[in-house]
């Protein structure tokens, strides 16, 4: 089958399309015939060993944790999926293999594909949907009346935890640049703002809030400079390095650390099938341009959630 793995770490000229063994789906594990993966930051940080020592991930590496595709095979002992089955999984964050034709993962990771956008575009959901329901719903427990900063609102992650605000009931805030305007007011927002003026404070945009999500990457500084954004007894999460907390204003901090899970992905699934929830895909693009897609990311040229198309 077709493949592209890297056998060492370094820039997007380690990526290389092979021709490798079709893999065989063991005990408890599903053959999925991927339609697509999708490009996400932590792939480029992967393939540079940034993370090697924080995720030990044995080499060759067949990046994208993203998948969506079709069951081919059934390992012994699983129940619940049949062969033909359309599903989505994110692996963990040390297995890795969307970009391939075929890939096995962990029948307990699978759940089953949206039924109203198309099965490639699904691949833009797992891993992105999870660091966005981990923070809205999870960490920061949203709730109806609540306000919600969400900076870095119009990226992937930042979408859905837009919309995972807005329909929990809460007034959320969206604050990003010019070109996401029209997208995030329609999610329901009750304002956008451009980049975050951090020296002006919370005042400059309505603010403090019970709840602050923060998806930009900031310094050390920057990032203490997000806690009086906060209201006295909310909370501040961040998927962007740590932000301080304020114990005398108890305002508590917490960090994003995404990984599978199938029950929390059917969840999002739910919510893309009854329509309260909208994915952004920005691009399409076929398997053998993912280095491409890698050098595009590395050179800060990329749009948005770019899903590769395998088949």
């Amino acid at each position: 089958m077709k493949a592209i793995r890297y056998h060492e770490f370094g820039s997007t000229e380690v990526l290389r399309q092979e021709e490798v063994e079709r893999p065989v789906p063991g005990a408890g594990q599903v053959l999925v015939k991927v339609a697509a993966t999708s490009f996400n930051p932590v792939d480029d940080h992967i393939r540079l060993g940034v993370l090697a020592e924080m995720i030990p991930t044995p080499l060759p590496i067949t990046p994208g944790l993203d998948v969506a595709g079709t069951v081919a095979e059934l390992g012994d002992g699983v129940s619940g999926l049949q062969v033909g089955d359309q599903v989505i999984a994110m692996f963990p964050l040390d297995v890795h293999g969307g970009s391939a034709e075929y890939a096995v993962v962990a029948a307990d990771l699978v759940t089953a594909a949206p039924r109203s956008i198309a099965l490639t575009d699904a691949a833009s959901l797992p891993l992105a949907g999870l660091a966005a329901r981990h923070a809205a719903v999870e960490l920061a427990g949203v709730k109806a009346g609540q306000t919600v900063l969400v900076n870095g609102a119009g990226g992937a992650v930042g979408s859905i935890v837009v919309q995972l605000a807005v329909d929990a009931g809460a007034k959320v805030t969206a604050v990003d640049g010019p070109q996401h305007a029209d997208r995030l007011n329609g999610y329901g927002v009750e304002k956008v703002v451009g980049p975050l003026d951090l020296d002006a404070g919370p005042a400059a945009v309505g603010g403090p809030f019970d709840v602050v999500v923060n998806h930009v990457r900031l310094a050390p500084e920057g990032l203490a400079k997000l806690t009086p954004f906060v209201a006295d007894g909310g909370i501040i999460v961040s998927s962007a390095g740590p932000v301080p907390a304020d114990e005398a204003r108890s305002v508590r901090t917490a960090g994003v650390w995404v990984g599978p899970d199938a029950s929390g992905l059917a969840d999002l699934v739910s919510r893309v099938d009854n329509g309260t929830l909208k994915l952004h895909v920005v691009d399409r693009r076929p398997l053998e341009e993912l280095p491409a897609v890698h050098q595009d990311a590395s050179n800060g040229k990329l749009l948005g959630k770019t899903v590769i198309v395998v088949s």
